[in-house]
């Protein structure tokens, strides 16, 4: 054990004027090995978490309302108001934030169509809007996120009486495609983890890939969120739901992490850190992705990162994995969230249609197509009175001659 007089002579100069050295008199330990530092919890950290987390939406929402003081903006009243609700509700920094470019634009856009008060916004002058925003080549996803942005700050001023309770009475509606999620082939994962060699990006790559984490999730792990000898993760609040999960290790993940720890800056909290920043920054972790990419040869193919997670799920589904337990890694609020996976992976589904298939080469299928005549009277009952907005219980005497006449 070092005397305290040699240790405080071995710090780094700032270290040795922190008040909490000075006051404290901090008593000196022994240097940890990787694994035992990811269990030993860092002082007070939910708080310092909470702190952190409030300090950011702080800062962000001052920054708002000081840039709305300084442009000429239409009903900034009303929209600080709408965003000061939004703050005391303790929504995230990144929500409000969002709002803020959302709402402000949709004001601009009726302002400049001849509005000057909220009160004379119209149905149509949403709909104009909602085609001035396709008329960008946005993703239709994009526009509808956009669209309940600005429906939740209507309906905020129809609770507070300044806009007529039946301006949106009838639905607005955007048809999103419901399109498969995109994973990798698995000989694409295999050249591409053929080809990572850098410690930490590689670790990177092997998390998402077998936590299906999401990517702002792995940014904000801290190095005590990490139990390595339990191969899992404690995703204390995900950043996009604010709900808290485990996820778990593979051992190729728990190698490439015990590489990773045997060279990251201890003095960091963050798990993964550059030299000059605590954290790694998105756009950063976005472009390490394409350049291992690059040198797998895979540039064309259009993988994102987000491509691990779905790989991640599929695979997972693949072998085998309830997709009860899948929804619980990933974190979906509802199971429908997770069985677009099954219609990517559904391995039952694929391997009945070879059954058949294999038995319609063959020759095998015998007999002739024959229509049903009174199924086929029925159907056409049914489309008939479609046409003239009838249903069939309004004529019951119809169904009962045709059903009887199948029996």
């Amino acid at each position: 054990m070092l005397s305290q007089e040699t240790f405080h002579g071995a710090l780094p100069p700032l270290l040795r004027t922190h008040p909490l050295y000075i006051d404290l008199g901090i008593s000196v330990e022994p240097v940890l090995e990787p694994e035992q530092a990811l269990e030993k919890p860092l002082l007070g950290s939910p708080n310092i978490r909470f702190e952190r987390w409030n300090e950011k939406r702080r800062l962000v929402f001052d920054r708002i309302l000081k840039s709305m003081s300084e442009r000429d903006l239409p009903w900034k009243s009303e929209v600080e108001d709408y965003l000061r609700h939004q703050y005391r509700r303790n929504l995230q920094s990144g929500t409000f934030n969002h709002t803020n470019c959302v709402i402000t634009k949709f004001l601009i856009f009726v302002h400049d169509r001849g509005l000057s008060q909220l009160k004379e916004i119209q149905r149509e002058h949403i709909e104009a809007w909602i085609e001035s925003e396709q008329d960008q080549s946005l993703h239709a996803s994009t526009v509808n996120t956009r669209l309940k942005t600005v429906k939740a700050f209507l309906r905020y001023l129809m609770d507070r009486d300044i806009l007529p309770y039946d301006l949106l009475g009838k639905r607005f509606f955007i048809k999103v495609p419901e399109s498969l999620p995109r994973a990798m082939d698995p000989e694409d994962v295999r050249r591409l983890l053929s080809v990572v060699d850098h410690i930490r990006n590689r670790a990177i790559i092997l998390v998402l890939l077998r936590t299906g984490m999401r990517v702002g999730e792995l940014l904000n792990t801290l190095v005590e969120d990490v139990k390595l000898r339990e191969q899992r993760i404690e995703i204390y609040e995900a950043p996009k739901t604010r709900v808290g999960r485990v996820v778990y290790l593979s051992d190729d993940a728990v190698d490439a992490l015990g590489a990773w720890f045997a060279e990251r800056d201890g003095q960091k909290q963050h798990l993964f850190h550059t030299s000059t920043r605590d954290t790694v920054t998105y756009s950063a972790m976005r472009a390490m992705f394409r350049n291992c990419l690059a040198s797998a040869g895979l540039s064309h193919k259009g993988y994102g990162l987000h491509c691990l997670r779905h790989t991640c799920a599929s695979e997972l589904l693949n072998a085998g994995m309830r997709l009860e337990c899948i929804q619980q890694l990933l974190g979906h609020s509802t199971i429908e969230m997770t069985r677009k996976y099954a219609r990517l992976t559904d391995r039952t589904r694929e391997e009945e249609y070879f059954r058949a298939m294999r038995i319609i080469e063959r020759g095998e299928v015998h007999g002739h197509y024959q229509l049903d005549r009174e199924l086929q009277t029925f159907l056409e009952t049914q489309e008939l009175l479609s046409t003239h907005h009838q249903k069939l219980y309004e004529h019951s005497e119809t169904v009962r001659r045709v059903v009887g006449g199948a029996g």
